[in-house]
């Protein structure tokens, strides 16, 4: 099977993540910003992680280099052209805006060129594209809370609000006020969880209000979650390439993908940051396939899982 022609959503991309080497190279040299690198091999060669902080490190100063509306939109518009490809149908794409922001990049430069970018590949494609805004909790509480007052003016055009960066130290418990908010105004709410933290962090987030986890790979260590998940059918967007470039797993045949779907999990598969971590969507299905011997079927089945898991439709009640 082509894990192409299996249409699907993507669920877990960060628009950041998909910016890539010579793009990045391009808009430097655009925009006169000075990077540690000059070439595309010293760009990927800085991709080299130990953990999730050490590819926040470098993330951050991959960001400066978008600086106006005109970025946003090439961005947007070659990853959904990607993700198209890939047979993504329908794609809930991750932005943090307080990354911008704190560059001095104006609000509706951001959002309305990341949406002329999902306009234009919509028409060139059908892709279905909404945006998920993205909180960082290494920020404060206050600062999400107000993040979500300034985007108001595009809310018909964002899906949901997720909850993103340096997971170890900031919980989902400390945003509880933050997700009561959004799910109270009627959007979709989601977090990362379980990728460094434990199991812990995965049933905070539930326990605030996400709706969807975001990874939730650590979810195994503990049976009565992994039991919750399932019952509840609590959509985890895993993203197995992911994992094993910041060593969440040591290699993909030990990846607890087949152990989450065989508990009849609602496990997702995704790209998370594709330029850093080796692999759009399809290849990350064709990743799990080969290392955890996944037959069609299964394929099959996460494909379905991901086009029951968007939010396409009307939120649930808070």
């Amino acid at each position: 099977m082509r894990v192409e022609d299996l249409p699907k959503a993507e669920l877990h991309v960060h628009l950041e993540g998909t910016l890539e080497a010579d793009h990045l190279l391009e808009l430097a040299r655009r925009h006169d910003v000075a990077l540690p690198w000059c070439t595309v091999e010293e760009v990927r060669a800085a991709y080299a992680f130990t953990d999730l902080q050490s590819f926040l490190d470098v993330f951050f100063v991959v960001c400066r280099v978008l600086r106006d509306r005109q970025d946003f939109a090439d961005l947007a518009h070659r990853y959904l052209v990607r993700a198209a490809a890939d047979g993504v149908v329908r794609a809930e794409v991750f932005f943090g805006v307080q990354t911008f922001l704190a560059l001095g990049v104006p609000l509706a430069d951001q959002l309305e060129g990341i949406f002329d970018g999902f306009d234009r590949a919509r028409a060139e494609t059908g892709i279905d594209a909404a945006l998920i805004t993205s909180a960082q909790r290494h920020r404060t509480e206050d600062d999400a809370l107000a993040m979500v007052d300034a985007v108001m003016p595009w809310a018909d055009r964002i899906v949901g609000f997720g909850l993103g960066s340096t997971e170890l130290g900031n919980p989902p418990s400390g945003f509880a006020r933050y997700f009561e908010t959004v799910r109270g105004r009627g959007f979709r709410a989601t977090a990362h969880a379980g990728e460094e933290g434990g199991p812990e962090y995965v049933r905070e987030a539930l326990d605030v209000g996400a709706e969807r986890i975001d990874h939730g790979v650590r979810s195994v260590e503990d049976p009565d979650l992994v039991a919750r998940l399932a019952r509840e059918q609590v959509p985890l967007t895993v993203c197995p390439l992911s994992n094993l470039r910041l060593q969440v797993t040591p290699d993909l045949t030990a990846h607890p993908l087949r152990t989450l779907l065989d508990a009849g999990v609602l496990v997702t598969v995704n790209s998370d940051d594709p330029s850093y971590f080796g692999g759009y969507v399809a290849d990350n299905y064709r990743a799990v396939q080969d290392a955890l011997h996944l037959t069609d079927a299964e394929l099959d089945r996460l494909a379905r899982n991901s086009l029951s898991a968007t939010w396409a439709g009307p939120p649930a009640t808070p």
